[in-house]
């Protein structure tokens, strides 16, 4: 039997964000800020997302100005890294994921730490204004933490910190957070992921929805 359903994808898009707009309390945000938040509840598919969303101030407008000079997008995952819409960056960005360079095994190793939290290592060299995207690993978001703790390393321009789970996903984005090592976003508790931290970037790289 036939169903009675919109087949017009545009329709279903404007229609997205326009009852996100009428469900969830995004009074306490700035407008680029609200802009990201909307995007992040549409790819969470949950209205009260905002809730727990917190930007320092600045973030957006950080990210985005990164973004327009050319900086690059550092990614956790290929979860992440493969979501970013190209078509949205302003300046042909690099995305990057070193998740499954040949040299993170070893590295873990003699680190003793996750694969995750090792192929940041790789992100020296090009780390100085990029923006950094963490959506699935704790043990990444620790990691960064405690590399800005030296002086000599390269900071980024700011940091997307949505890391998902049961164990440090939590105290990783809390510690970001006092931390404050650069402008970021964060979503508090156990809430986060891949999904979440793309529509982020996705929406800090370009302001039509």
């Amino acid at each position: 039997m036939p169903y009675t359903y919109e087949t017009d994808g545009a329709a279903i898009y404007a229609e997205s964000f326009a009852t996100i707009r009428a469900e969830a309390d995004l009074a306490r945000f700035a407008p680029d800020e609200e802009q990201v938040t909307v995007r992040m509840i549409h790819a969470a598919g949950m209205v009260g997302l905002e809730a727990h969303v917190r930007f320092s101030p600045g973030m957006v407008a950080t990210a985005r100005a990164a973004l327009e000079g050319g900086a690059p997008i550092f990614c956790d995952a290929r979860m992440v890294s493969e979501g970013v819409t190209r078509k949205r960056l302003p300046a042909g960005n690099d995305v990057i994921c070193t998740l499954h360079d040949p040299q993170v095994a070893d590295l873990a190793a003699r680190l003793g730490t996750t694969r995750s939290a090792a192929a940041l290592e790789l992100w020296r060299p090009r780390l100085g204004g990029a923006l950094v995207a963490i959506g699935n690993a704790p043990t990444a978001l620790f990691h960064l933490l405690e590399m800005l703790e030296d002086p000599d390393c390269p900071r980024p321009a700011a940091i997307i910190g949505c890391p998902v789970g049961f164990v440090g996903a939590m105290e990783s984005k809390q510690a970001l957070w006092e931390a404050q090592a650069a402008p970021c976003v964060i979503v508090e508790g156990r809430l986060g992921g891949s999904a979440i931290t793309v529509a982020a970037i996705n929406a800090i790289a370009s302001r039509a929805e």
